[in-house]
């Protein structure tokens, strides 16, 4: 039953800057770290913090020799947050954001805490990708490899190699042709193949543990 109003959503919308899918996001060189290399000149550390501003932005955003860790969707969003960069922050009446006088527009605001509450289930969702076969649950039930790569990038945020990839999924026994074709594909067929199950009985954490960017 849909409720009245409800919709579906990418949720890249929300937050722009974690979809590389396409290559880095321009938002991030625009927009995201001068205006957070200008908050962090003067923030003082939160209290409690285990890192500087400067280098939260360094973890969080992958700068400076840093790897873009695609499971920091939730510190990256509350940095923005801290420094006054989104729209929530100006509704709380964040420091940073009234002294800055306005957000900076970065992807679509929610209601009350929502966008961080969305923040920790892409980041939760990205993490057990790579330790259990959860994508499989948002799967139809057979599927061709091209479908599957698909899917994990729309979850990660990130370009995959196609060979890596096949290699990846069929090394770690995940998947198993269904004997099928799929015509579907604007192109050659393509076979089909489906989760298999054995796999959760046979070792403790079968997911896609694909490398970082």
């Amino acid at each position: 039953m849909k409720s009245h109003g409800a919709r579906f959503e990418p949720w890249y919308k929300f937050f722009p800057w974690e979809d590389w899918r396409d290559g880095r996001p321009k938002v991030l060189d625009a927009s995201i770290l001068p205006a957070l290399n200008a908050w962090a000149k003067n923030a003082k550390p939160a209290p409690g913090a285990e890192f500087a501003p400067r280098e939260r932005i360094r973890l969080s955003f992958g700068i400076e020799g840093a790897p873009w860790d695609e499971e920091r969707v939730l510190e990256r969003y509350e940095l923005l947050y801290s420094a006054g960069l989104i729209a929530e922050s100006q509704r709380d009446g964040r420091e940073a954001a009234l002294a800055r006088g306005k957000s900076e527009g970065l992807g679509e605001p929610m209601q009350f805490d929502h966008r961080r509450i969305l923040a920790t289930a892409i980041s939760r969702l990205r993490a057990k990708l790579k330790y259990r076969p959860v994508v499989f649950e948002l799967m139809p039930d057979e599927f061709t490899l091209t479908e599957l790569q698909r899917t994990v990038e729309a979850i990660a945020g990130r370009h995959l190699h196609k060979q890596n990839f096949r290699r990846l999924v069929e090394g770690t026994a995940l998947v198993e042709p269904t004997g099928e074709v799929s015509t579907h594909t604007g192109g050659r067929p393509a076979a089909m193949f489906r989760f298999r199950r054995e796999v959760l009985k046979e070792r403790p954490a079968p997911g896609l543990r694909f490398g970082r960017r």
